[in-house]
């Protein structure tokens, strides 16, 4: 699976820098895969309430169906820490959630397992959120509150906000680094919660303690 080229396509179709890039998955083999994207940016909208008659609401994130067939979670694994690798993240966080619609579960887990699949309910200002390519991201939602799910989290430096504040000794001059990815997949936990965190960076002047 390679998610850099749908994500170079969308980096070269906005001119906005992104925030963060998520990936959500069921751990159900060959089922698809929901790619979001977090842009940096802000829509003037009239609002007849504020003070001066406009107001501002967040550029929607962008969610993708990935269609690529995998058979072990090691493959999506693989696939986020190639991204993330390549576009000079410091790190990419996997989590890995319960079912949410368990007894005594949080109505917090239900918005969460919404959110990473593109299919969140609520808009700001009567502006969504999300702007979902993503025809089985409802199904994918409800197949994850039964069956848990797995997300991915990285934040770009190159294409992203994070460019002007990145010290980090692996990146080349446009914050990119130089593929593939050094590290290996560590094997899912049997049951969630879980949180593992596949760290990249490394600062330019360590510090050394006595």
């Amino acid at each position: 699976m390679d998610l850099m080229a749908t994500i170079s396509d969308q980096m070269a179709d906005s001119p906005l820098p992104l925030v963060a890039i998520t990936v959500a998955a069921v751990p159900c083999p060959d089922t698809p895969v929901i790619l979001t994207l977090h842009w940096h940016g802000f829509i003037e909208n009239p609002v007849p309430e504020a003070e001066h008659g406009n107001g501002y609401t967040p550029v929607p994130s962008s969610a993708l169906q990935v269609n690529d067939r995998w058979n072990d979670v090691a493959v999506l694994d693989r696939a986020a820490m190639e991204a993330g690798w390549e576009l000079g993240a410091w790190d990419v966080a996997r989590a890995q959630r319960n079912c949410c619609t368990r007894p005594g579960a949080e109505l917090s887990e239900s918005l969460a397992c919404l959110h990473a699949f593109g299919e969140f309910p609520y808009g700001l200002n009567g502006q969504q959120v999300v702007v979902s390519s993503a025809p089985d991201a409802a199904e994918l939602a409800r197949l994850a509150g039964r069956r848990g799910y797995l997300m991915w989290m990285f934040r770009p430096v190159h294409g992203g906000i994070w460019a002007e504040v990145a010290e980090d000794a692996t990146l080349r001059a446009d914050g990119t680094r130089t593929p593939p990815c050094p590290l290996d997949p560590i094997p899912a936990a049997d049951h969630g919660p879980a949180s593992t965190v596949y760290r990249f960076g490394i600062p330019p002047h360590p510090v050394f303690l006595n």
